[in-house]
């Protein structure tokens, strides 16, 4: 397999790190900007919202233009968004970085998928799209502990210094090892909403939006919840978030392998429901550490479990789109992180972060209800 594939995977790490790396270090932007913890948290809402909604009509507006160019400049506005955040004197000028990295970064990792496909031989296709996935899954959930250690030593700006700095790397890496890649039809965005006229396909992506919810409701929040529960400080907080990040790495395999073996409709049902037993668990295990630590290893792992799983169910209900249906999930996975993370901090302020754990299993419950309408709905076809 071609090797600037892994190339390609560093650029979606890298792109894919600036979502939740701010999460770990809400509490001094929160300090420093002079804003409460809920309204430093919606900088979380809007990167993920603006995320889910630009990625799409960006890839129709630039439908036309050369690949490998088109992603050297969406680099350079990104590491633009990000240096806006390094020196942002204002809660209102980092707000704005986090749409330009935000609205950039959407379009990068779907061009890093886009050259993965078109620089490998057909037969390994799956695989470099596989290994470009890896690269920002193990972003979002390793990009908030980054962020924490290198916030709490250095200050809050230096995580968006170093993503600044590998975003450089990395074109320099695209200009002189990637060839250019010639550009294709995109799908318009209406052809790819005619797809959720199927309650099968509808009720799967709310799935996916329901549980990515639930989940960021309390996991935007970890930081100050453990300060609030347990009052741990930052040598523990970092170990607690790179306890949950290496778990949700190894979920992710795990989830693949669990649909392989029982099939992705039993996989998605069973992960949900435990996922859902977790984070009800959450408040009721910081009586311990030694406690606190196996539900959060179990809760880090189940995270990104059902990603394969839903990708698989995806594909076999409606395998003539399953194209669209993979851009589409991945905006509804984005949604759910701007929702959750919103919801989060709307908890916080008016009632507790306590709380948040409890808030965020209601959604699985509904998660729950959502994947079994869809699994109970006859197959039908899907508009193209």
């Amino acid at each position: 397999m071609d090797k600037r594939v892994y190339l390609l995977t560093i650029v979606s790490f890298v792109v894919g790190m600036v979502e939740l790396i701010i999460g770990g270090i809400l509490d001094l932007v929160a300090t420093d900007l002079g804003v409460s913890l809920g309204k430093a948290g919606f900088l979380i809402t809007i990167f993920s919202l603006v995320f889910a909604i630009a990625g799409p009509i960006l890839l129709v507006m630039t439908a036309k233009i050369e690949r490998k160019r088109l992603t050297l400049f969406f680099l350079l506005i990104f590491s633009l968004g990000n240096l806006i955040a390094v020196i942002s004197p204002s809660y209102s000028i980092l707000f704005i970085g986090r749409i330009i990295s935000a609205a950039s970064g959407s379009l990068l990792i779907v061009l890093c998928l886009t050259m993965a496909t078109n620089i490998v031989a057909k037969r390994y296709r799956a695989r470099a799209i596989g290994i470009v996935v890896m690269g920002v899954s193990g972003s979002i959930v390793l990009g908030l502990p980054i962020g924490l250690i290198l916030g709490n030593a250095f200050g809050w700006r230096a995580p968006f210094v170093m993503i600044t700095i590998l975003t450089l790397i990395s074109m320099t890496g695209v200009y002189f090892f990637m060839g250019k890649v010639a550009p294709k039809p995109a799908i318009p965005i209406g052809k790819q909403l005619a797809t959720l006229k199927s309650r099968k396909i509808f009720f799967a992506q709310l799935t996916t939006f329901l549980f990515l919810a639930g989940h960021l409701t309390i996991y935007a929040y970890l930081t100050p919840f453990l300060k609030t529960t347990m009052g741990m400080t930052g040598t523990w907080i970092s170990m607690a978030y790179l306890i949950f990040g290496v778990a949700a790495v190894a979920g992710g395999g795990i989830g693949g392998v669990l649909s392989d073996r029982i099939g992705p409709r039993k996989t998605i049902i069973s992960v949900i429901i435990v996922f859902g037993l977790i984070l009800f668990a959450i408040p009721y295990s910081t009586f311990s550490v030694p406690v606190f630590l196996v539900i959060l290893t179990i809760w880090g792992m189940l995270s990104w479990s059902i990603t394969p799983a839903m990708q698989s169910y995806l594909i076999e209900a409606s395998p003539e789109t399953s194209d669209i249906q993979q851009s589409l999930n991945n905006s509804a996975l984005h949604f759910g992180i701007a929702f959750g993370s919103f919801l989060g901090g709307i908890a916080i302020e008016h009632i507790s972060v306590e709380h948040n754990a409890t808030i965020g299993g209601m959604f699985l419950i509904l998660a729950l209800v959502a994947a079994a309408v869809s699994m109970a709905k006859s197959r039908e076809k899907v508009m193209a």
